[in-house]
């Protein structure tokens, strides 16, 4: 069973990741004339990831995304009865940020839904009218190239202690690439934040944001499994996971 500390720490984690990252690219993004731009919006992402690491890792192993936690256990890094309670936490703790940066953006009056909230989106939604075959793609490839950074980095041959920095940066730099073209997931719980706001047509590809980031976690860590041979990692659960240094994000 999990315990009520992990599930808090996950919550509170993904919170800051959805409210950073996308409090970033819907209130800083276009700020006339000092706008942060697209560079700006993938730091912060990354950064968020990067300091919750630092901040809650011991505490829950810092997935902050369904998909990670889909990930580790695929690798038998983490205990599949753990993912669903994991799952819930961080889809709650998106929902709540989006739902206070809502309250926040909706304040001034240029604000507009219409402007898609961070949503993620594919075809016309896609910032750069990607379709829905690219998108899928797109998204498959750079979730399952995060997990492998994420088991690589915190695998115990690994340096110890720079993990957060390696994921922090590596969800940056995804950021970069994907935002253009489905203004980047890779997390069902970051989708389904601001889909929940957003309503219609983001709740209508909400699916795609689930389907891909989960398959690119399974795939990747399977990648990973077979190229980190013959070491063989241990299932843990959520509390065991938390009585490690910091080692993982999402």
């Amino acid at each position: 069973m999990t315990h009520t500390r992990p599930l808090a720490a996950e919550f509170i984690g993904t919170f800051w990741l959805v409210f950073g990252g996308c409090g970033s690219a819907v209130l800083a993004a276009a700020f006339p004339e000092v706008g942060i731009g697209l560079t700006g919006v993938s730091l912060a992402f990354g950064l968020s990831v990067l300091v919750m690491a630092y901040a809650i890792g011991h505490i829950s192993g810092c997935h902050l995304n369904p998909a990670v936690s889909v990930g580790l256990a695929a690798a038998g890094r983490f205990h599949w009865a753990d993912v669903l309670p994991y799952a819930a936490v961080q889809v709650s703790g998106a929902i709540v940020a989006s739902s206070a940066l809502y309250v926040i953006a909706s304040s001034n009056p240029t604000f507009s839904l219409a402007s898609g909230f961070a949503a993620n989106g594919y075809a016309a939604h896609s910032p750069g009218g990607y379709s829905l075959a690219a998108g899928l793609l797109a998204e498959i490839i750079l979730t399952m190239i995060f997990i492998i950074v994420i088991l690589g980095s915190t695998d115990d041959r690994a340096p110890h202690g720079f993990a957060p920095i390696a994921i922090g940066l590596s969800l940056a730099g995804i950021h970069l690439m994907g935002i253009p073209i489905t203004n980047l997931s890779v997390n069902p719980a970051r989708s389904t934040g601001p889909a929940v706001i957003v309503g219609g047509w983001a709740l209508a590809q909400l699916w795609m944001f689930w389907v891909a980031p989960i398959a690119g976690a399974t795939v990747g860590a399977l990648v990973y499994s077979w190229m980190a041979r013959p070491q063989t990692a241990r299932p843990q659960t959520a509390e065991q996971v938390g009585t490690r240094a910091v080692r993982t994000a999402g």
